[in-house]
This record gives structure tokens, C-alpha cells and sequence, in this order.
């Protein structure tokens, strides 16, 4: 399959929210999507965008759910945690040592991006150890795996974008284009047509419509 660009549709915009001037990693559970505001983990009815949990952990990267926990990079560790309590249940050190950005669950195994190193890591949940290594060709933000495939989001400058790359080689499969001056910091697909968007500094999540999976893939 060739590389196809084309703009991102941004179907809804949520935030700014209140206490949440930054949008780190994004995440979603089934029913709730999940931000990283630095000392927050928040959750918002993707239906209402109404602000419905919080949780008081650190988290200045990616976040993901595995299914049953939360996982949130803060400096240079990642923590699983109790979405119920909050309580910190274990944690392994981040393969970038404080310079991670993205965090996805994939494979049964955790993928973390490395932000100007241009790399996604794949890593055991349990040691922190590094299975794999994908080389990208722009910095890589937030991470997430949908229907077998992997998608992270890039951003350098006022030029953002969401791509499909190949999760053995990191060829580029995919890009959607955003808007100049819309950054790509966490991103989460909702196992659907949508992909969540953090929006950085602009303390915004984005919900942008996946391209549908090309027949003969």
C-alpha cells in the first residue's frame, strides 16, 4: 500500500477545560475519554464532553488502558493505575528516561513514542524491557493501535499530522493532515471510526475520523 495524505476531518472539538491548560496524553476506556493535564488525570463524556472523573497522579506524557488499568508516563517512569482509586499498583522505568511522549496498548504489549529521537518503543508492561524498535522520519507524539493497526501523531513547528505506519518497518502507510497551527500531543482511538487528539497547549482534544480500512489489506 502506497503512502495516502489527505486532511484530517475534525468532527468535534472539546475543552478548553477548566484547571487543564495542556492536553498531554489521551486515552479511552470504552466509555470515557482520559486526559493527562500534568497533575490530573481527567475523564470527559466523549457524548456530552462533560467533565466526569479526576484522579491526583502526576502525568506530563502519554496515558492508555489496556483494558483494565491506566497507564500514565510521568518524567521517567510509567505507573499502572487503579482508574477506580487512583492508586498506584506498579511501576517501570520509561525506555527515554524522561524524554517519552506517547503511550499506547497494542499486541499485549505497551508502545511508547520518543519524541525527538523519532522512535517508538515496544516494551514488556511488566520489566520496562525493549521488544522493538520502529525509526520514524518526523518527531513522534501520542501512540495507539486500532483493528491491527498502529497510528501516531507528529508535530514540529506549526506542521502536525496523524499517520498509519507499518509496525515492522515504520514505513508511512497513511497521513492526515491537521490545520496549521493544530499540534498532535496524545492521541487514542476509540476502537471505532475516531481518533482522539490532544491538542497541547491549546488545552483541547480533537475527535478526527480514521479513514476506512481499504479492502484487499
Amino acid at each position: 500500500m502506497g503512502k495516502e495524505t489527505q486532511p484530517a476531518e475534525i468532527v468535534r472539538e472539546y475543552g478548553p477545560f477548566p484547571g487543564a491548560p495542556h492536553v498531554h496524553g489521551v486515552s479511552f476506556d470504552g466509555s470515557l475519554v482520559w486526559f493527562a493535564s500534568g497533575e490530573k488525570l481527567q475523564a470527559f463524556e466523549p457524548a456530552s464532553g462533560r467533565l466526569v472523573r479526576a484522579l491526583d497522579v502526576a502525568c506530563d506524557a502519554g496515558t492508555t488502558f489496556d483494558g483494565r488499568h491506566l497507564f500514565q508516563i510521568a518524567g521517567d517512569r510509567i505507573h499502572k493505575i487503579d482508574p477506580a482509586t487512583g492508586e498506584v499498583l506498579s511501576t517501570i522505568p520509561a525506555p527515554g528516561g524522561g524524554r517519552d511522549s506517547g503511550l499506547a496498548w497494542g499486541e499485549g504489549a505497551l508502545w511508547v513514542g520518543q519524541y525527538r529521537d523519532r522512535k517508538i518503543h515496544q516494551i514488556d508492561p511488566d520489566t520496562g524491557a525493549i521488544l522493538r524498535t520502529i525509526e520514524s522520519s518526523r518527531f513522534v507524539t501520542g501512540v495507539t493501535w486500532v483493528d491491527g493497526e498502529l497510528w501516531h501523531g507528529t508535530w514540529e513547528g506549526d506542521d502536525a499530522d496523524i499517520r498509519q505506519v507499518d509496525p515492522e518497518t515504520g514505513e508511512v502507510l497513511a497521513r492526515l493532515t491537521m490545520p496549521e497551527g493544530t499540534g498532535v500531543s496524545g492521541l487514542e482511538s476509540d476502537q471505532g471510526d475516531l481518533l482522539y487528539a490532544g491538542g497541547g497547549g491549546s488545552g483541547r482534544v480533537r475527535a478526527v475520523r480514521k479513514p476506512r480500512r481499504r479492502s484487499g489489506r
